[in-house]
């Protein structure tokens, strides 16, 4: 096991990566062009280390490379840089939301999945699959893919990270927590139900995912609840059983959600394939109890208008968030987003294994049904 290394470090096997093989001279220069007051002397001696601890090794006559261990080190590791990159992205993508769910107007967050033409038939037939269940509406585009990008088109499907924009231009600050896999029933609408204290929460599963109480209740309208009413709970988009695995990303969500798609922990096959309950990725979030209707409000909205699954929850005083602090004073909110739900899907099937979780915003005006979607001819 390699040494806790610090961002320097990982910037210049970065370097070395991209460069290699690549001499200490060369290297001081890209370090030096990248913002590091460093000298010679100590590239070597890091470089030293680097051999020493078998992340590096030597070319004769031609400098350093990477070795396996320092590619696995340089992909695996350096986890707060990279979680400090995330949190960047989800906070400026946020600010930029102007999404409207009322009015359903406005520039929203999008993932997007990249295909081959001769995919994108099969990528429709899933989006068409999945709008059939409680979990639609699925509103998609289909674009040409830009030279920069894999495959020959881009569809593009609304982020979970909407919501916390929308929530954010109402002045409500929802804190983002966690993600993880969800246990999923694609269960019709059955009203509003409320829970007794015993149920679990969102926020309520400690960090191994170890409360299976889960949250149960059937799918209710904003309409439907009762603000006296302590415990009452609203699932949208079917129910949400329980958490099965949390990982609590201190801020960051969507890095640890495509992790979980890349690792095929998903399971929306047998959600799919009529076969009972699945498993979803989704991210949970806090906000302050005293937007509770506000909250509330949109949240419910917005799954309405661009789909998902919503577990929307008041708080229980005896609830505990993960880091063993109590959640009295916020709701939970626990949303599947369309964009992660088709990314594993799309994933699961083999149909792409290329997609950006957190492509950039759009405007909802170029968005459409997938009855609508026409894949144009591409260029020759």
């Amino acid at each position: 096991m390699a040494p806790e290394l610090d961002r320097r470090t990982y910037d210049l096997l970065r370097l070395v990566d991209r460069h290699s093989p690549i001499g200490s001279i060369q290297l001081v220069e890209l370090m030096q062009l990248h913002g590091y007051d460093i000298k010679d002397r100590t590239i070597r001696l890091t470089l030293s280390e680097l051999d020493e601890i078998g992340l590096t090794e030597k070319v004769p006559g031609q400098g350093r490379r990477l070795t396996q261990r320092g590619r696995d080190e340089l992909e695996q590791g350096d986890v707060s840089s990279r979680l400090e990159q995330i949190r960047a992205r989800i906070a400026a993508l946020t600010s930029r939301v102007s999404y409207d769910p009322l009015e359903d107007t406005g520039a929203l967050v999008a993932s997007a999945a990249y295909l081959d033409e001769d995919a994108v038939d099969d990528a429709l037939d899933l989006v068409a699959s999945l709008e059939s269940l409680p979990l639609g509406p699925i509103p998609i585009a289909l674009e040409d893919s830009a030279e920069s990008e894999p495959g020959d088109l881009r569809l593009l499907i609304p982020s979970s990270i909407t919501l916390d924009g929308v929530l954010l231009a109402h002045g409500v600050n929802a804190d983002l927590a966690t993600a993880g896999l969800l246990e999923y029933e694609p269960v019709p609408a059955s009203g509003s139900q409320e829970l007794d204290d015993a149920g679990g929460s969102a926020d309520g599963v400690d960090a191994s995912g170890s409360n299976a109480d889960g949250a149960g209740g059937g799918e209710a309208s904003a309409s439907d609840v009762d603000d006296d009413t302590h415990a009452l709970d609203i699932q949208s988009g079917g129910q949400i059983v329980r958490y099965v695995d949390v990982i609590n990303g201190e801020g960051s969500s969507i890095d640890v959600i495509s992790l979980l798609i890349e690792s095929g922990r998903t399971d929306v096959r047998s959600v799919l394939e009529g076969e009972g309950s699945g498993l979803l990725v989704g991210d949970g979030r806090q906000f302050p109890i005293n937007r509770y209707e506000e909250a509330r409000d949109l949240a419910v909205a917005s799954r309405d208008a661009i789909g998902g699954v919503l577990d929307f929850r008041r708080p229980r005083e005896q609830d505990k968030l993960p880091n063993g602090s109590s959640a009295w004073a916020f709701g939970s909110l626990t949303y599947v987003g369309t964009g992660e739900l088709l990314l594993s899907a799309l994933s699961e099937y083999d149909v792409t294994d290329e997609w950006d979780t957190l492509y950039g915003t759009a405007e909802r005006s170029t968005f459409e049904s997938v009855e609508t979607v026409v894949p144009a001819p591409l260029d020759d």
